[in-house]
């Protein structure tokens, strides 16, 4: 081998800088183990020594000393499915950017287009603006134009658009507005995570759309996060009425809707209203009277407490947090605002951001708005925010500082109010409404609203950060507790240790001396691997381990076609350092090894491209892993090789057991073509039968949904669990028992249009109460929601896939099957030169394809674990169609090899003799990745047991489909060829 010591010297040295990478793991691990014994079991305790030495030295170089903080950095980073963790995909809503630029038009026209947008949007992969735009122009038939004074001709954009603008010309102007609000929303999200304390928080747009994907490894408070990363933070000063300006108008609308409520159903009944003023508000301050009577006189007052106008009060009533939404939609109505007084025409009413202490009930509160709804004071101005204790020193508050402007608006405003009432409102809540004492010159003030302290610092975390420029909604989301994740990290160990220690023993009972060196290049190859990886900063994942795993047995396939053919030439009489040589050639094997694996790397990434989250990592780890295998096998192993027979060393490349295995072997492949063409056609049919009647078992990720996988600590019956449900949901959720008798996976539809995060809460209530009679006595709600790393029983993980993302991801997976199965057909055609190369190799693909497809339409009712269709399946899917070109394309590199070499054979022997000379390597390939497979199916945990059937399934069916479907198709098709014969 040419240029050895460059080689070897290149070795040592990327050798050393993977171990060099892959000690920052150990230091870290080093570390957390410290923390433990510590802590004690006690989590907080541990997060305190942890910050305690963050920015301490705990590894010493020589050169250099490094703090645990930056050790972290440098360590291995564990997705969310093995840390624990929230990844979530966030959509910043560019109607509510629309509405904004538009001042919130009222222009009919303008609010219908945005409506039928919004409808437009559940079935179609068009971008939001785009559907904006042709629902425009169909609603306003060209009567009414964008530029239009009413619309974006306003004074907000009296620069860039003048009412004299066609729509074309108005287009672009907004398109780079709605692209700047979503940089800018970006950017707030980005700051607010990076305050948010996270190892290796991952955030990234996802093109154009206005999708923010965000990964937080690590993140157990779930509720806390969403609030940080759906708030808009939109903090504003208003004045506020007190309750003896309101209590009139409460008494009137009172009657008022008992009047109306009564019309509308159609009674007769009169309301008896000659009752005093006081009368009425003893009865409004009164207890409710729970009865259909009460409720037809007084239908607010049976809900909605006003408070006493006798007693100051910026509250001007509460009800319970249930009854919120009725009451909002008893104040919107036009009857009812008709009656308030002209001078609080404008009044809107916002409730508290907390129920009343002890209580249910939630304060109300009446906002002095104006026409335009913009406040006095906004969240512009506010220069810093920090978390403080108020002046006991017991309650977190945050304290603000203003600008120049604020201070001056703030002091005026204070001034102007004093005895009166200003409400603090962030993102429509009121936090505060405190009295003003007195005038406030300096610009700082601070927001008490009986805050935690992680409250009180992601507040200030958001004022800092800045408000979003419209509201985000997570339409897409999955969230691991820590106890699944460490459980997760421990079957990948067992999983990874036994298909190694498997692989290492094949490799040696197989292959003799030699399959000792391949297991030393074996594993280099995993140090190269994981170095890589931590040198990158990439995340490793459960498929990402998976994929790994994988690459163990597509290196070891190198291995096997070098020796294979070094073999071959050995039995030709060649000596030992020659058949070595010819076997590390292009001629020998290295021509069917790059194009093997170029063609598994074009699908990873395809893969990376079309997938998201722990698929990508799956991705990424494939991809790194092919190249790495193939540096080992073809330089680390022929290094190894040399440096033995140098030594004097002997090698058979067998054993005394293997000897002759698979050699000499004549299979008359294409007699045998009709026969598996029956028999593929005959499955095929039976599969699309099954796939036509009884479909699949669709995911989340395809159908939208949210899924809870749910521990229990006793055996379960998935069947008396779902009609508990049926009774809280109104409907029964798909109720399947996942992985052990103790665990379910539950999965609803209920309210999946609506992303507000108290829909996530009310689930989680009803969850919690339709099953509480089978949890452990005494159990919490927030027990049950999980989150702390000694979790037994309550949720694991849930997901949550929005309708919209839902058919995204459809449609990616479609492409991304279609998109490899043209990469691969233009690369077979560019190797080979030949279309019926390609045709033959893509014809066994789509085989593949139907038949893994068939398999799990046929027994997702049958076998006892998960085979869902979702994102791993389609990942699945495209490894199988990466290894099983991968076999076609090693078949197809002989027989052009031995088309070549004998051109006076009929070209069936040709085809029949590329398939034998290979089969050793076929069966002894198949042989290695099922054993890799099967472990990780057996001992890998339940989340990717469907994934890794997909993939035995697919192997097998690979192995014989380049042996019976590709090469006999191939064959078929060669016409001009096969009239030699």
């Amino acid at each position: 081998m040419q240029n050895k010591g460059l080689i070897r010297t290149f070795a040592i040295i990327f050798g050393l800088i993977c171990i060099y990478y892959l000690s920052f793991t150990v230091v870290d691990y080093k570390v957390q183990k410290d923390a433990d014994t510590y802590a004690e079991g006690d989590a907080v305790k541990k997060k305190e020594y942890l910050d305690s030495v963050a920015n301490k030295p705990v590894a010493d170089y020589l050169i250099s000393e490094y703090t645990y903080k930056e050790v972290q950095d440098r360590a291995i980073h564990l997705g969310l499915d093995l840390k624990g963790g929230i990844n979530a995909t966030l959509e910043v809503s560019v109607r509510d950017i629309l509405k904004g630029l538009s001042n919130k038009s009222k222009n009919p026209i303008f609010n219908k287009a945005l409506e039928d947008a919004t409808a437009a949007q559940k079935n179609s992969d068009k971008d939001y603006i785009d559907l904006f735009f042709d629902a425009f122009e169909k609603v306003s038939k060209g009567t009414v134009k964008l530029s239009d004074p009413s619309i974006f001709g306003n004074k907000s954009l009296k620069d860039k658009i003048n009412f004299t603008l066609s729509d074309e010309e108005v287009k672009p102007i907004l398109r780079e507005e709605i692209k700047g609000s979503i940089n800018t929303a970006f950017e707030v999200l980005r700051n607010r995570i990076d305050r948010f304390g996270v190892t290796s928080p991952n955030i990234q747009r996802i093109g154009e759309s206005g999708r923010v994907l965000i990964e937080l490894p690590g993140a157990k408070d779930v509720d806390r996060v969403k609030k940080l990363l759906t708030g808009t933070a939109k903090l504003q000063f208003w004045e506020a009425y007190d309750n003896s300006q309101t209590a009139d108008f409460f008494i009137q609308a009172d009657a008022r809707l008992a009047e109306l409520l009564k019309k509308e159903k159609g009674t007769q009944e009169e309301t008896d209203t000659a009752q005093s003023k006081d009368s009425e508000i003893n009865e409004l301050l009164g207890k409710v009277k729970d009865s259909l009577d009460t409720k037809a006189v007084s239908p607010l007052g049976s809900i909605f407490k006003i408070t006493d106008p006798r007693q100051k009060s910026s509250v001007v009533g509460y009800a319970s947090v249930k009854d919120t939404a009725t009451v909002d939609s008893y104040l919107a109505r036009k009857e009812i605002r008709s009656l308030l007084p002209s001078e609080m025409r404008y009044v809107k009413f916002l409730w508290d951001a907390k129920p009343r202490e002890g209580t249910e009930d939630i304060s109300l509160y009446a906002i002095k708005s104006n026409r335009e709804d913009i406040a006095p004071i906004e969240g512009d101005v506010v220069s810093d925010a920090s978390q403080v204790f108020d002046q006991l020193g017991a309650n977190p508050e945050v304290s603000m500082t203003m600008n120049s402007k604020g201070t001056k608006i703030w002091s005026k405003m204070t001034e102007e109010n004093v005895g009166k009432f200003v409400a603090v409102v962030l993102d429509n809540y009121v936090y505060s409404a405190p009295v003003v004492n007195g005038k406030i010159p300096n610009g700082r003030t601070s927001i008490s609203g009986g805050f935690t302290i992680e409250e009180a610092q992601d507040l200030a975390n958001a004022l800092k950060s800045g408000k979003l420029p419209a509201s985000a909604r997570i339409i897409q989301s999955d969230i691991v507790g820590p106890s699944l994740g460490q459980e997760s990290i421990n079957s990948s160990i067992i999983a990874f240790v036994i298909a190694l220690l498997l692989v290492l023993v094949w490799m040696i009972f197989y292959y003799g001396k030699a399959g000792v060196l391949a297991d030393i290049a074996l594993v280099i190859n995993i140090l190269f691997i994981f170095g890589v990886l931590v040198s990158f900063g990439a995340v490793l994942t459960l498929p990402g381990v998976a994929g790994i795993i994988i690459t163990i047995g597509m290196s070891v396939d190198a291995n096997v076609i070098i020796y294979e053919r070094i073999k071959e030439a050995l039995s030709k009489g060649k000596i030992l350092k020659e058949a070595i040589k010819e076997g590390f050639s292009f001629k020998g094997a290295l021509s069917a090894i790059i194009d093997a694996n170029i063609t598994t790397f074009l699908t990873g990434m395809i893969l990376y491209v079309f997938g998201s989250g722990p698929i990508r990592g799956f991705a990424t780890t494939l991809m790194i892993g092919i190249v790495t295998s193939l540096v080992s096998a073809v330089f680390i192993t022929r290094l190894l090789v040399d440096w033995y027979v140098n030594r004097g060393g002997k090698f058979t490349f067998n054993t005394a057991i293997t000897k002759g295995w698979f050699q000499n072997i004549s299979v008359d492949f294409l007699k045998k073509r009709k026969i598996a063409y029956i028999i593929s056609g005959t499955i095929i049919i039976i599969g699309i039968g099954s796939m036509i009647t009884q479909g699949f078992n669709q995911g989340v990720d395809f159908t939208g949904g949210r899924t809870y996988t749910i521990r229990f600590d006793q055996k379960m019956n998935a069947s008396e669990i779902a009609g508990s449900l049926k009774e809280v949901f109104g409907h029964a959720p798909e109720v399947k028992t996942f992985g052990g008798a103790n665990q379910l996976k539950i999965t609803t539809k209920y309210k999946i249009e609506n992303n507000d995060l108290s829909v996530d809460d009310e689930i989680h209530s009803l969850l919690f109460k339709g099953l509480q009679p089978y949890l452990p006595d005494g159990i919490t709600l927030d027990e049950f929601k999980g989150g702390n790393e000694t979790q037994k029983v309550g949720i694991m993980q849930s997901i949550k896939v929005g309708p919209t993302i839902a058919d995204d991801i459809k449609k990616a997976a479609f492409w991304a099957i279609l998109g490899s199965l043209i990469v691969i057909f233009l690369y077979i055609l560019f190797r080979f030169r030949k279309w019926q190369f390609s045709l033959g190799a893509v014809a066994a693909l789509f085989h593949d394809v139907l038949v893994v497809l068939g398999v799990f339409s046929l027994f997702y009712k049958v076998l006892p674990f998960d085979m869902e269709i979702d994102q791993s399946f389609i990942a699945a899917i495209l490894t199988v169609v990466g290894y099983s070109i991968n076999d076609t394309v090693i078949i197809f590199d002989r027989i052009r090899e031995f088309a070549g070499k004998h051109t006076s054979w009929p070209y069936d022997k040709v085809v029949n003799s590329g398939l034998s000379s290979t089969l050793g390597r076929t069966i002894n390939t198949s042989l290695t990745t099922l054993i890799v497979l099967l472990s990780i199916f057996l001992f890998g945990g339940d989340s990717i047991k469907g994934f890794m059937f997909a993939m035995i399934v697919g192997v097998i069916v690979g192995t014989y489909s380049s042996l019976f479907i590709a090469s006999p198709i191939m064959y078929d098709t060669t016409t001009k060829l096969r009239n030699k014969e």
